[in-house]
């Protein structure tokens, strides 16, 4: 298992938009994500900075692959373009954070 700390922002002003649709979230989508190996998976936002915390099994690799070949991630993605400023790196990457510590 992989643990993965990942930030991005959303566009000023859609702050409430982007929760409104996480709260409306598909339950297609909910599938694919937990059959991928996306277990324990948290999104927290500040103001107009999301940080994302998800543990992927067996690693981010595998697991985010796996949803990356949904259509149903395919639409959502496509949904939220009006509100995400910058979802990945100029790479294609997300901008994960280096895990410093840790306590189980």
């Amino acid at each position: 298992m992989e643990r993965v700390c990942f930030t991005f922002e959303v566009y000023e002003g859609q702050q409430d938009e982007y929760k409104r649709r996480h709260d409306e979230i598909w339950p297609e989508l909910v599938e694919v994500i937990q059959q991928a190996g996306l277990k324990n998976y948290s999104l927290f936002r500040r103001g107009t900075q999301v940080v994302g915390y998800v543990e992927c099994h067996p690693d981010m690799a595998t697991a985010f692959g796996k949803v990356g070949q949904s259509e149903h991630n395919a639409r959502w993605a496509e949904w939220f373009k009006d509100t995400i400023v910058n979802l990945t790196d100029g790479r294609g990457n997300l901008m994960v954070m280096d895990e410093v510590w840790h306590l189980d």
